[in-house]
């Protein structure tokens, strides 16, 4: 017990000034060799009425000289990064600033939202894929016209393999994995060779959505179309359908909306024209669903799909698709609140 008293003054009175000084510390009381080191196993020693005394106030010494320890080395640390540099390190730290969604993602957010309150499932896959995915099951055959309206970047020494041109290819590979009733939306970013300018860029971002089922019809579409234009855009959004041509849908329609900026009465965004086109649809081509194995006799289906870059240019107002893609802080900071 004196020698608990002992060290317990020497532990009160030692003065640590600097990292020699703290090693000492260390040494003297908290080695395998130290005073307090040679108490613990003098325990054994101890008369058993007094033993249990004995062991909790070595115990209890040992935490204390630990602490000490502790707060002088976090003390000495904290000095030697002052001494090395003009920072003052006791100053409050600047306030981390929030970040912020990216537009992209949150208009990608929001479309998806809007089809899955009606039951579309969302479903993602690779972007590297294969000539079948891409082409050939959905009617694009070798050396077809229609292979010429899409810029493909292919792997050199695999001509087989490139980087999807659109969604499409995850609505081949569900379709294929999956009878119908099918109900997807395929969202994902897509490849093009194309020319970087105001409109256009060789990467952008799709959601292509795909329905299958029996008796499914064109006013299926349009109603499914309307409805996601107005719960996009507000209800007041009108939508007209013009005949287009797409190799996997027949018929097949591009769809345009009332223009949100001048309401209809013409504007440069619009062209003038108080419409906006904002996606392709159609009814899938009945050879696209044998291709993937699903009776195109008992089944029908439509599909469609629009561009992120261009709804989310609608939506916000801009003029220029490359402002999504430089990553400026000045210009990704005014969506922190629209993605709350």
């Amino acid at each position: 017990m004196n020698n608990i008293d002992k060290i317990k003054a020497e532990l009160e009175q030692f003065s640590v000034s600097s990292m020699e000084t703290l090693e000492q510390f260390r040494l003297k009381f908290l080695a395998k060799k130290s005073e307090l080191q040679e108490l613990l196993s003098e325990i054994k020693n101890v008369a058993p009425e007094e033993r249990k005394s004995f062991g909790q106030q070595v115990n209890e010494l040992k935490q204390k000289a630990q602490q000490l320890y502790e707060e002088n080395k976090a003390k000495m640390e904290m000095q030697a990064v002052s001494a090395g540099s003009d920072l003052d390190v006791t100053r409050p730290s600047t306030a981390l600033t929030v970040g912020s969604m990216h537009p992209i993602s949150i208009m990608m957010n929001e479309v998806c939202d809007i089809f899955e309150k009606i039951g579309f499932d969302v479903v993602t896959g690779p972007d590297v894929e294969d000539d079948w995915h891409v082409f050939t099951a959905l009617n694009f055959p070798e050396e077809h016209p229609a292979r010429d309206m899409q810029d493909t970047f292919f792997i050199e020494l695999h001509p087989d393999i490139l980087l999807r041109t659109h969604t499409s290819s995850l609505q081949v590979r569900t379709m294929e994995k999956q009878q119908p009733p099918i109900r997807v939306i395929c969202p994902g970013r897509v490849f093009r060779n194309e020319a970087i300018t105001s409109r256009a860029h060789c990467i952008f971002h799709q959601v292509e959505g795909l329905y299958v089922a029996e008796n499914v019809s064109f006013a299926e579409m349009k109603q499914t179309l309307l409805y996601f234009a107005q719960q996009m855009f507000g209800k007041e959004t009108k939508i007209r359908l013009r005949p287009s041509y797409f190799p996997f849908t027949e018929p097949s329609a591009e769809m345009d909306i009332s223009c949100n900026i001048c309401g209809g009465s013409g504007c440069a965004l619009c062209k003038h024209t108080g419409w906006v086109e904002i996606l392709g649809c159609g009814m899938v081509d009945p050879s696209v669903l044998e291709n993937c194995g699903i009776d195109s006799k008992k089944y029908t289906g439509y599909a469609f799909g629009l561009g992120i870059e261009r709804m989310t240019m609608l939506k916000y107002r801009t003029n220029d698709i490359r402002l999504y893609f430089e990553n400026d802080v000045r210009f990704l900071r005014q969506f922190r609140s629209a993605g709350k």
